[in-house]
């Protein structure tokens, strides 16, 4: 007698062990919790070459779009195939990269490098002028009758500003000197990466379709075109977003050495690196960047520091109204207020990183969301738009 399988019974049986592995599964993970994250992180170490060359690829890529979607077929009138347009494309915007690096290394580090020298070097002196700023605060307080209560504070103030300002002094050349370290023994993943970036570049498409013939193996169709608009939206946003803000703080901080350098401010290189690194960060950045430049300019000369405050001002005006619009565009699809919220929820959970990729990664979460409730409301045949849900005595003000 043949045995026969009952498809119902077996199915559920599949899924019960399935739910019981993976339950076994979490608990070993949150009763070995560090052992868990410890192998986790060398996994990341190994495999660093490949994140590094994904993220480089993922970089250059707009580049290399360029250059083979518009500037060879205008320059070959389309006489030029598709193998080597991607070649040549490659070659180019690696060039390009190489020559912004180099422009970097022999320009804008040795600048940077000696202002830090500078400043390490004048720190007695910062600590110096302080107090006397200090002593000459009290004695000008106390000839005017201060109430007592308050001069106290006020003083505490001031002293715990200046010890905030020489703990940041005194912690930014030992991080610069080991992010250099750092830099120096990852050389060789480094190299690796870029070996990897060229590969994921020249078979971009063909590693996508492999990816997607393996979810069409375990999937429904509708599932994995769903998966695939979500990768091509996830893409737009965050390629737009992060190739527009790298883009818009480097014109910031070219304009604010520019102006500094007019200006005849010290310390122009350094700031104008600060002012264009800490740009990349929506809304907080230009506060992140402009409030240290500041202080740094107020132990040497108070008037300049000033005057610095208020072209900062002028400058991010212009970016926020001018230039940032022109270049994003309206690239994540999200409010100002979700933008403060990501910023400030990623900010807090990732530190730095998470400022900066905060925003796209709300934007997609957002995306999704957004879409998940409007495929509910159509096929409950409700209305779409939010004006449809305000009250007539509380309308959406647009």
């Amino acid at each position: 007698m043949k045995f026969e399988w009952d498809k119902k019974y077996l199915s559920i049986a599949v899924y019960s062990f399935l739910v019981l592995v993976a339950g076994i599964l979490f608990f070993s993970l949150v009763l070995n919790f560090s052992k868990a994250m410890a192998f986790l992180g060398y996994l990341v170490k190994i495999l660093m070459p490949f994140i590094y060359g994904f993220a480089l690829a993922y970089l250059i890529n707009p580049i290399l779009h360029w250059f083979e979607d518009w500037l060879f077929p205008k320059v070959s009138k389309g006489k030029m195939g598709p193998k080597l347009r991607r070649r040549l494309g490659i070659l180019c915007a690696y060039i390009v990269v190489l020559v912004c690096i180099s422009v970097f290394l022999r320009v804008v580090i040795p600048q940077v490098g000696a202002s830090l020298y500078g400043i390490a070097s004048r720190i007695p002196e910062f600590l110096s002028t302080a107090d006397e700023w200090v002593n000459s605060l009290v004695a000008s307080l106390q000839s005017q009758n201060f109430p007592k209560e308050g001069f106290e504070k006020a003083t505490e103030l001031v002293e715990q500003v200046v010890l905030f300002f020489y703990g940041i002094l005194d912690k930014v050349i030992p991080y610069i000197l080991d992010t250099t370290q750092k830099i120096t023994s990852g050389v060789l993943n480094v190299v690796l990466g870029i070996i990897i970036s060229v590969y994921v570049l020249t078979s971009k498409e063909r590693f996508f379709a492999q990816l997607k013939k393996i979810l069409s193996a375990f999937l429904d169709r509708d599932k994995v075109e769903r998966l695939v608009k979500l990768a091509h939206s996830s893409h737009s946003i965050f390629s737009g977003f992060i190739s527009g803000k790298i883009l818009d703080s480097l014109i910031i901080g070219i304009l604010c050495f520019l102006g500094m350098s007019l200006l005849r401010m010290p310390y122009a290189m350094l700031i104008s690196v600060i002012v264009g690194v800490t740009n990349v960060i929506p809304y907080f950045g230009p506060f992140i960047g402009a409030i240290p430049s500041i202080l740094l300019i107020l132990f040497l000369d108070p008037w300049k520091a000033l005057w610095f405050g208020v072209f900062i001002l002028l400058l991010q005006q212009f970016d926020g109204n001018i230039l940032g619009p022109k270049i994003l565009g309206d690239s994540t699809g999200i409010s100002a207020f979700w933008v403060i919220f990501s910023v400030t929820l990623f900010g807090g959970l990732f530190g730095f990183l998470g400022m900066f990729l905060g925003v796209p990664v709300f934007a997609v979460i957002y995306a999704l969301f957004r879409e998940n409730v409007e495929a509910r409301l159509k096929k409950r045949q409700l209305p779409i738009r939010t004006q449809d849900y305000s009250s007539p005595e509380h309308p959406i003000i647009s």
